[in-house]
């Protein structure tokens, strides 16, 4: 379902126009002047209440003041393109060093220069740990991790927290959006039960039903789409699928994107717009993890799969390539699917794709790990005692990104068979303790390669000569296809 919105001046006597533009008609209460917006893909007409019109007037206008809940990878970007585009934003972490670095102009993400945080400064945006400042906002947009528990089960205390400290200072009329990406219902069933307990004005989320014109505020789930390291499409031209509890929240979460991307697509509810992002990325992993186990069967077959991909992809209809790896990374691809696996259990579902996708890309660390081991053996060495240097933390190329990084089980995965590991990575001069690792570790120089039994390329980046990484080692695993064109004896591609 989609939705064209325009609002115009009242015009007495108007019932409908058939053009590009939205058809308002109004009438006159005794408390305020509804706008009755005409839905021109069904036909159907949506009463706007005066205090949506306000706030629409202020989207359309961007002179709304909008607040980003999550400094992150996902909401700095959001709050820079938000800025960018004149809206007055407020972003809001819990990191105090965070938030002292973007109030001093300094950036903490590498691909966000910090001079796109001292024009957005100079702009208006600040940076709090203070959520009072909820009630100054026109809107509010909550980008909030929701990893995996040690037994994979959604963990959603991020959204719930985030839910608690916003609550108190919903105001009327206010949107609320949130973008974490989540299981279908958690907008209804989690984040609305507890903004409307809450908050300290009796608010309530407009529901489907009649709109009201006071009393209640409006909620919408529109799924981030980062892409961290995504240099070939700008972030403003990646369409945002947006989802409302009721369609005047739609309406107003559309407009808000509209401003800042180049389109917004409406759909009919939170659930489709959760459901959306979950299908974007189980579609990438249960396509990955089919070429990643077609991997492991080339190499037995000695056939390149790389060859193979890079050859079927010629195909200008019906294929689409996917590449193999040493493992899944990134807070999308590794954590979406097990939400919508987990929430499927409470419909008596089996989902079994992605369960077994699950299971292929989960033993790519440990394929990797065995090649090693194999390789060295075959030079007659063992992997126990072995000194190897990891090239490569991030979870791909050219970015400083951690997150589920296949490295990190790569690297305990060798410790644990006696090698000593060390690593380089020009994007993370130490890694020290996570969520799941805790290595306590220093980048050593890219130097004197011969000195390694084998330097692993987990992170295929662009900084690195591969022709000299190659030349100068003794033996170099490569689970990236980094070393492409390169022939040589000291290549074991995995």
């Amino acid at each position: 379902m989609s939705y064209i919105l325009g609002l115009i001046e009242p015009i007495a006597g108007i019932e409908s126009a058939w053009r590009n533009e939205a058809v308002c008609e109004y009438r006159n209460h005794a408390r305020r002047q509804d706008a009755i917006i005409l839905l021109m893909m069904t036909n159907d007409k949506l009463a706007l209440p005066g205090i949506a019109q306000e706030r629409l007037q202020r989207l359309q206008a961007r002179t709304a003041k909008v607040g980003v809940i999550g400094l992150g990878y996902v909401g700095l970007p959001l709050s820079l393109l938000l800025s960018g585009a004149g809206f007055k934003v407020t972003g809001f972490d819990i990191d105090e060093k965070k938030v002292a670095d973007l109030e001093a102009g300094r950036s903490y993400i590498f691909r966000i220069d910090q001079a796109e945080i001292q024009t957005a400064r100079k702009q208006g945006f600040h940076a709090t740990t203070e959520f009072a400042q909820v009630s100054e906002q026109d809107v509010v947009i909550m980008c909030v991790p929701t990893p995996l528990t040690d037994h994979r089960e959604p963990d959603l205390s991020f959204i719930e927290k985030t839910a608690k400290s916003t609550a108190p200072w919903i105001c009327e009329g206010q949107l609320v959006v949130l973008e974490s990406s989540t299981y279908p219902g958690t907008t209804e069933d989690l984040l609305i039960p507890i903004l409307e307990a809450e908050n300290i004005r009796g608010l309530e989320a407009q529901g489907k039903g009649p709109a009201f014109d006071q009393g209640v505020f409006y909620v919408a789930f529109s799924p981030e789409r980062e892409d961290p390291g995504n240099t070939t499409v700008a972030r403003h031209d990646i369409p945002k699928v947006v989802g409302g509890h009721d369609a005047i929240a739609t309406e107003l979460a559309a407009t808000l994107y509209e401003g800042i991307f180049t389109s917004a697509v409406r759909v009919s509810s939170t659930r489709a717009a959760e459901m959306t992002k979950l299908l974007e990325n189980i579609y990438r992993c249960v396509n990955i993890a089919l070429v990643n186990e077609l991997k492991v069967l080339s190499i037995r077959m000695g056939v390149d799969i790389w060859e193979v991909i890079d050859a079927a992809a010629t195909k200008p209809f019906g294929f689409h390539p996917f590449y193999p790896g040493p493992g899944l990374g990134g807070h999308c691809i590794p954590i979406d699917p097990f939400y919508l696996s987990w929430k499927a259990k409470e419909y008596d579902f089996n989902t079994r794709f992605i369960e077994l996708a699950g299971e292929v890309n989960g033993a790519m660390p440990e394929f990797v790990a065995q090649t090693v081991g194999k390789a060295l053996n075959q030079r007659k060495k063992a992997l126990n005692g072995s000194k190897i240097l990891m090239l490569g933390m991030a979870y791909k190329k050219d970015i400083d990104d951690l997150r589920e990084s296949p490295s990190l089980t790569i690297i305990e995965l060798l410790r644990h068979e006696g090698a000593e590991v060390l690593y380089n990575d020009p994007y993370f001069p130490t890694v020290g303790r996570g969520r799941h690792y805790n290595l306590n570790m220093t980048c050593t120089p890219l130097e004197k390669l011969e000195q390694y039994d084998c330097v692993l390329i987990v992170t295929d980046h662009s900084d690195y000569d591969y022709k000299e990484i190659v030349k100068t080692s003794q033996l170099v695993v490569d689970s990236r296809n980094a070393t492409k064109g390169i022939v040589s004896d000291k290549i074991v591609r995995c």
